[in-house]
This record gives C-alpha cells, sequence and structure tokens, in this order.
C-alpha cells in the first residue's frame, strides 16, 4: 500500500523537476543535506541552499528564507526535524513552490494537508536519493 505522501507520481515529477530549494543546507560535508545536494548537482539539478547564515554552498548562492530566493522553485526539500519542518511548507506554499519534499523521517500530517489542499504536491519521510532508481529521469 503506498502512503498519500509517497505517491510514486508525485515522486517523479519532483525528481523532474530542475531548481531545488534546500533547506537546512549548509557548508558542512559531513550533514546529509550536503551529500544529497551534491547528488542533485550531479543529477544536472540546480540546488538552492537556504539557511539562516546563508551560506554559499556547493558553489551555489545561499538565502536566509525561501522568501528570500529570487527566482522560481520548483520543490522545496527541507531537512528539519518535524517538529519544525511545517512552517516550511507553508512558506512553500507561499512562494508558489510547485512541490515540498520532506526528508526521510520528517512527517507532518498537519502540513501535508495543509500543502496538498492548497494545491502543491508534498512527499515525506523518504530521500530523493532512494527514490531515484525507481522514479528518477532515466
Amino acid at each position: 500500500m503506498t502512503l498519500p505522501w509517497q505517491d510514486p507520481e508525485d515522486i517523479r515529477s519532483m525528481l523532474a523537476a530542475q531548481v531545488w530549494a534546500v533547506v537546512g543546507l549548509s557548508g558542512d560535508p559531513s550533514r546529509t543535506a550536503y551529500a544529497v545536494s551534491a547528488a542533485l548537482l550531479s543529477r544536472g539539478k540546480r540546488i538552492v541552499p537556504v539557511h539562516p547564515s546563508a551560506p554559499t554552498v556547493l558553489g551555489q548562492q545561499g538565502y536566509a528564507t525561501l522568501a528570500d530566493v529570487p527566482f522560481e522553485v520548483d520543490v522545496v526539500d527541507v531537512f528539519r526535524r518535524s517538529s519544525a519542518a511545517g512552517g516550511f511548507a507553508d512558506q512553500a506554499v507561499s512562494i508558489g513552490a510547485r512541490g515540498v519534499w520532506f526528508q526521510l523521517g520528517v512527517l507532518d500530517r498537519a502540513a501535508y494537508d495543509r500543502t496538498v489542499a492548497a494545491g502543491v504536491p508534498m512527499v515525506m519521510d523518504t530521500c530523493p536519493l532512494i527514490e531515484w532508481p525507481a522514479h528518477g529521469p532515466r
């Protein structure tokens, strides 16, 4: 049985997207956000670090908030604890992102309900690198 927040079509659509804002991405290569971002870059994606200190990471200009990003974002990928992640889904909707992705272990059913009610697909509790072999562009 597929969970509603792991819909294969939503996953495929997001994996095909080009611009990924990565919430919580810092310059620390030991962090999962860094490894996932590097993998997305290697697959031709543009990553946008979103972190309060707005660091440049993997050669990409960072921004302190999603609202500070001066161009369209396809997917907002959230590397935050479940208790803090929901507000980023709301921000993603407010900036017009076309998808929201909560990483492996990050679940917020209320945020999911709000996001999909706003017409924005959302994936939770998985990682693009886990989903790529089955659903990623070839």
